[in-house]
């Protein structure tokens, strides 16, 4: 076939599927919200997206005749509609009340303990940045030097001419710190999580995961095909109850948690889990993603906290993006595992881009300041235990949150939670509402990252403005956030 005639056979598919042909006699149908799980796709308005009246579907008739662009551009997409329900709305909302919509909302800065947000400085409370180092000059200055010896990326895959020396020189310091044989970087924190999972598990496997692990696991949980069931969140009995029912009816078994819960702030109880998990002949693998550079009295994570070998877990899974101020994940293991991860698991190291040269080079210099500069993560300490007292003293109720700094303040419903983060906002505060479905129902919180860098008059101030906040909302109590249902009825 010509060059010619394929461009022909293409417009005419295009104008075909476009409306200007058709093999039947298709009945069209507005997007509703109803029939067929469909719902009406809107953004704010009873406008549909792109500015149309209703985002329209051609139904399929029993031959499979196509339906229409809505359904092929993904617009009727339920997650697509989902997203332009509760987002677009609350965009719409925020907009028409004068305020500024948290999410997405550009940093003009570092993203440190104070940044610079919609034109003005903020107090940050929503930045993992824990110990700063994403701001210390030294880390910046790695993260160029990388780039003026290596340029921005690597342009391949490890094995295949996108090995670079400065990745083994992290990972060699990683296995050091972690007491393992080896270790292995990566590009992405989730993906590391997704796909370790999926390349250790298989069908006849089970994961025992904790009720709050990340998502990322979950992923990988579906990647693997496995059996996936959770223990109730941090409970030793709860698992061996599992492990008492389930474990022989699986091949391998592998007991997944984090060292440090992102949206709860406690920490894990690794010594009686490891003692369950070995008991039943399960692997252990733990996410310290969050963890690593708070934990420790040097910032190690929760090996050093609970003085633990290596070897008493079997995979130990961190990112590079938190307290380190880079981006990307890392696994640490016995040297036959990380030779697997590296050689045949997809998405780690074969088939996927090697990191970014800047990115390793500012993890190394900040493993560096780490190891000089131990007073951040006291300093750490000891500002999350004031935050902690402080915020008890304010009356607020911070769950299971364990002097980390991770603190949740509960509201319960969602649209206090969401309207005090917009209000916090006006006052100069940058502090993020979690709200349903990412907790369960009825578990909404403002969540506070603290910095090693907060005063204790940032914290205080951030303490009685959000008192005063969550007084003024009192008649919300009990409320979930309802404004994209109401809106919808309106509508």
């Amino acid at each position: 076939m010509t060059g010619n005639n394929s461009r022909d056979l293409a417009r005419a598919l295009l104008a075909r599927h476009a409306g200007g042909e058709t093999t039947a006699a298709p009945a069209t149908t507005k997007v509703t919200e109803g029939g067929n799980g469909s719902a009406k796709a809107t953004n704010g308005s009873p406008k549909a997206m792109n500015g149309s009246a209703t985002a329209t579907s051609t139904a399929a008739d029993g031959n499979g005749a196509r339906r229409g662009a809505a359904h092929t551009s993904f617009r009727d997409h339920p997650g697509v509609l989902e997203a332009a329900q509760r987002f677009g709305r609350f965009d719409t909302w925020v907009q028409q009340i004068g305020l500024v919509n948290p999410y997405y909302l550009p940093h003009e800065g570092i993203s440190g303990a104070v940044t610079r947000m919609a034109d003005r400085d903020v107090v940050n409370f929503s930045s993992f940045g824990y110990l700063d180092l994403a701001a210390d000059p030294r880390v910046r200055q790695a993260a160029k030097d990388a780039i003026d010896q290596y340029g921005t990326s690597a342009a391949a895959v490890r094995i295949v001419a996108g090995e670079l020396p400065i990745y083994r020189e992290l990972e060699a310091e990683l296995a050091r710190i972690y007491d393992t044989e080896a270790a292995l970087v990566t590009a992405s924190g989730y993906l590391t999580n997704a796909a370790a999972v999926g390349f250790l598990l298989g069908k006849r496997d089970l994961a025992v995961c904790d009720a709050l692990i990340h998502h990322s696991i979950v992923s990988g949980t579906e990647w693997s095909r496995c059996k996936r069931v959770s223990f109730r969140h941090n409970d030793p009995e709860s698992l061996e109850t599992i492990l008492k029912m389930s474990r022989r009816s699986f091949d391998r078994a592998m007991v997944i948690i984090e060292g440090l819960y992102s949206m709860d702030g406690d920490v894990v109880r690794l010594p009686e889990i490891i003692e369950v998990a070995r008991r039943y002949d399960c692997s252990i693998m733990i996410d310290e993603a969050h963890s690593f550079g708070t934990l420790g009295t040097t910032g190690h994570g929760v090996r050093e906290l609970f003085d633990l070998p290596g070897d008493a877990v079997d995979v130990w899974m961190g990112t590079l993006s938190k307290a380190l101020g880079s981006v990307g994940g890392y696994l640490a293991g016995n040297r036959e595992l990380v030779d697997g991860f590296k050689y045949v698991a997809g998405g780690l190291s074969m088939y996927t881009a090697a990191p970014a040269p800047s990115a390793i080079g500012a993890a190394l210099a900040g493993l560096e300041v780490l190891r000089d500069e131990p007073e951040r993560v006291t300093q750490l300490r000891r500002n999350s235990e004031y935050f902690h007292r402080r915020a008890r003293e304010f009356g607020f109720d911070i769950g299971t949150s364990e002097d980390s700094p991770i603190i949740p303040v509960m509201t319960g419903a969602d649209e206090p939670a969401v309207l005090a983060a917009l209000a916090m906002l006006q006052r100069d505060f940058s502090v993020n509402a979690i709200t349903h479905p990412v907790v369960p129902a009825g578990e909404a919180r403002l969540r506070f990252f603290i910095n090693c860098r907060h005063t204790e008059q940032q914290m205080d101030q951030a303490l009685a403005t959000l008192r005063e906040v969550l007084d003024g909302l009192a008649d919300t109590a009990g409320k979930q956030f309802t404004l994209a249902h109401e809106e919808e009825q309106r509508s």
